[in-house]
This record gives C-alpha cells, sequence and structure tokens, in this order.
C-alpha cells in the first residue's frame, strides 16, 4: 500500500498542474477582443452552438443641445398665478405655475388655457430676471391655447416652424419652468414618439398632437418643444399621468393659426356645422349595416343649423368634405376649420347604404 503512495501523488501533482494549465490557457482565449461583431449562444438541451453576427457600429453625433437652448430660452417665460377659489363658507386663493413663449416682441406670449384657467393674478418672469403683470388676450378651451400680454418691448422671440416634415424618431428638447424650480428654465431632451394623436382631457378632446418621450412635468404646460434647429414644432401640453415618458404638445400647424386669430380677435372663430359625431369603424359598420367601415357617423343632428337644414340625419355617415375624404374625426375637424362661416361646403355621406350629397352653409361656432 506505502509503495503506491509515491506514484498517486505524483499523479495528483500531475494533475493539477495539467488543469491548470488548460485553464490559463482557455482564459487566454476568451480574453481576447473580438473583432467580428457580437457573439450570441444559444442554448439547446446540452448542446449550444455559436452564431456570430456582424453589427455595423455607427457614431450619431447628436447637435450641441446647449447652443439650442442657449438661443431660444430667453424667449421662454415662467408663469405664476393666483386662482381665486370659492368654499361652502369663505374664498381662498390658490397658486399655481406653467410656462410661456414671447411670440411677439410687443409682449405677446402663448401659454396653456388650463395653466391661466380661472387666475386672478398672473405673473410673467423674463429670463433677465424682470418681472410683469400680465392680462388675458384670448383663450381658446378646444385647442387648450391661450394667449397674455405684458407691458414690454424689444422682447426676443421664439420662431416655428412647419410641421410637415417632422418624423417619428426626430430628437426634440423641451424648456419649461418644471416644478416652479428656481434658477431658470428646466431642458429635458427626447425624440418624437408619435404624430397625430388624439387624446382625451378633461376640457375635451385634443387632435393632431405630437407625443414626446421628453419629460413634460408639471409647470412644463405652455412651453415649447423644439427641434435641433431651436425651433418650436409643439407647445407642451399634457402628460399621461399612467404612464412614464408619455406628453403631448399641440403642434406648431394647429397653434399657430389659433394664436393668430387669439391676438386679432380676442377668441377663435371657427364654423359650426351642427352635428355631432365620431368615427365610423368596421365593427360599428356591421353592427348598424351602415353600407362603409369609414367616415363619421352622425349621432345627433342640432335642430336648426347647417347639418338640419341640409337634410342630414343621425345615422348617416360623412365620407367627404369638398371631395376631401374623412376617415377619421381628426381629419373631418381639420378640414371643417379650414373653412371661413359663410362659406357653402359640399358634403358626401351614405344614407341607407346609398352614396349621396349636399351642400352645407356653415354658420359661427359660439364661444365655449
Amino acid at each position: 500500500m506505502n509503495r503506491d503512495m509515491p506514484y498517486s501523488k505524483f499523479s495528483l501533482n500531475t494533475t493539477i498542474c495539467i488543469v491548470i494549465i488548460l485553464s490559463f490557457l482557455g482564459c487566454t482565449k476568451m480574453g481576447q477582443p473580438e473583432n467580428a461583431g457580437t457573439r450570441e449562444i444559444i442554448e439547446m438541451g446540452t448542446t449550444s452552438t455559436q452564431i456570430a453576427t456582424e453589427v455595423p457600429r455607427q457614431l450619431t453625433i447628436l447637435p450641441t443641445i446647449a447652443d439650442v437652448v442657449r438661443a431660444v430660452e430667453p424667449a421662454v417665460v415662467s408663469i405664476s398665478v393666483d386662482i381665486l377659489s370659492r368654499g361652502i363658507f369663505y374664498d381662498f386663493t390658490d397658486e399655481g405655475s406653467g410656462t410661456g413663449m414671447i411670440v411677439r416682441s410687443d409682449g405677446y406670449i402663448v401659454t396653456n388655457y388650463h395653466v391661466i384657467q380661472g387666475a386672478r393674478d398672473i405673473e410673467v418672469g423674463l429670463f433677465n430676471g424682470n418681472h410683469y403683470s400680465a392680462e388675458i388676450v384670448g383663450l381658446d378651451l378646444l385647442s387648450d391655447l391661450a394667449v397674455i400680454k405684458i407691458g414690454a418691448n424689444q422682447l426676443p422671440t421664439v420662431a416655428f416652424t412647419e410641421t410637415d416634415d417632422i418624423r417619428t424618431g426626430d430628437w426634440v428638447a423641451t424648456i419649461g419652468n418644471a416644478l416652479g424650480l428656481k434658477g431658470g428654465p428646466t431642458v429635458t431632451l427626447g425624440i418624437i414618439s408619435g404624430l397625430g394623436r388624439t387624446i382625451r382631457t378633461e376640457r375635451g378632446d385634443l387632435y393632431d398632437m405630437i407625443q414626446t418621450d421628453a419629460a413634460i412635468n408639471k409647470g412644463n404646460s405652455g412651453g415649447p418643444l423644439i427641434d435641433m434647429d431651436g425651433e418650436v414644432i409643439g407647445i407642451n401640453t399634457a402628460v399621461y399621468g399612467g404612464a412614464q415618458g408619455v406628453g403631448f404638445a399641440v403642434s406648431s400647424g394647429v397653434a399657430k393659426p389659433i394664436i393668430n386669430s387669439l391676438i386679432e380677435n380676442g377668441k377663435v372663430i371657427r364654423p359650426l356645422i351642427g352635428l355631432s359625431g365620431m368615427t365610423n369603424t368596421p365593427e360599428l359598420s356591421d353592427r348598424f349595416d351602415l353600407g362603409t367601415s369609414k367616415g363619421i357617423l352622425i349621432t345627433q343632428i342640432a335642430p336648426e343649423k347647417p347639418a338640419y337644414n341640409a337634410g342630414l340625419i343621425a345615422g348617416d355617415v360623412i365620407t367627404a368634405l369638398n371631395d376631401q375624404q374623412t376617415d377619421d374625426m381628426a381629419e373631418f375637424l381639420t378640414i371643417l376649420w379650414s373653412y371661413t362661416v359663410g362659406e357653402t361646403v359640399k358634403v358626401d355621406y351614405i344614407s341607407d347604404q346609398r352614396p349621396q350629397s349636399t351642400s352645407v352653409t356653415l354658420m359661427e361656432r359660439p364661444s365655449p
């Protein structure tokens, strides 16, 4: 038995050395850099197969966001409001905050309707530290936009751009008075997450909205959503309360004519057709045997209004206005509001599964 021990000890030492050497060689090979791209190991049962995938490596260089912000932020203002609330036994004052942007050098500022709704006093803080009292010029509930004015001149202004060429995935930034923090505006960066969104708020539906994952916090409302050229493509309006990274802005294409109308008229003059409706769907078409799965299903007709006078009834489906297709409510309202009060518009519709047409002379929509 003792004669075997030297042999066993030698064998054990030899085995240990071999294992160490093999381990060292294996580690050295695994530690070598991989130049062919990433390797994924897909395990199936007790075997593994290595699949080498060539991954193109591109370096995306973003524009200098600091320079973009520096060019825009002098035209971005903070807004503080005192709102008089009436209680059962006494009145009390609430405070609120938001953001605005200067659209004319003589003191006109655009913000959100909900920022100044019910405000008794409005104070505007400029980027240079000066503060002014503001007065309301005009309000528009349907777009959640408002224009206010301060007594100052030669102010820096923002530049609006068209939104026809913007794309999902484009970089954007927001600038605003987030949470009312002192020390200047808050800047966040993100992308356009979606276009043409319709969102439902307590004040009604908002159409043709830009969705972004750039953070829009309390106090950012009314501030600019800008592209990488520093031009305004939207006005920050809402953040989806049930999710993070889901914010919305009124597109500049929608906002510009509304802002101009508020400055010139103190209100937005919109045409009225006198009906309520909803976007038609294949399910609705099958259920009510409508004869089409697109268009606007009329749910209610206002008496003595244009649609009523033109012979339209509940259950009809509007398919076009002046030969422009109206596949959903957003398209329908966009086309309708492009006309002026008093204009006559041809309406194509389906009634009892038969295509028909009529003419509607538009009235002025009362201010909400």
